[in-house]
């Protein structure tokens, strides 16, 4: 047998298992399947998560309009907007951009230059 983790689900409808005769116990554990349920279903966006992809837009629509190569300094430098940003914000920004695969990176002498796709 694998070494899975079981999750909280798992172990309910386990133990569910064991004490089927057991009214008050079943209704118990229903609604702790319930709860585990709603919980799981209410990972909406965070006020900064949603913040984020209205930044992350920006980044790729600026750099959708030029060809160049940015470092995310040269970035900042350039896009007065995004001097509000810190470096290490737009640093993440734009790693969550490259595995989104919206933004190519490319590393020159120990320097990540970025561009549009």
């Amino acid at each position: 047998m694998e070494n899975k983790k079981l999750t909280k689900k798992e172990k309910f409808a386990m133990i569910k298992e064991y004490i089927a005769d057991n009214e008050m116990l079943l209704e118990f554990i229903d609604n702790e399947i319930n709860l585990l349920n709603k919980k799981a279903s209410s990972s909406a966006k965070s006020q900064t998560q949603k913040e984020n992809d209205n930044i992350k837009e920006k980044i790729v629509e600026l750099l959708s309009a030029t060809d160049m190569q940015y470092t995310i300094t040269e970035f900042q430098n350039a896009y007065e907007e995004m001097k509000a940003y810190s470096n290490q914000k737009l640093s993440a920004l734009f790693t969550q951009l490259v595995n989104e695969k919206k933004v190519e990176k490319t590393i020159d002498k120990k320097k990540s230059y970025f561009k549009a796709i």
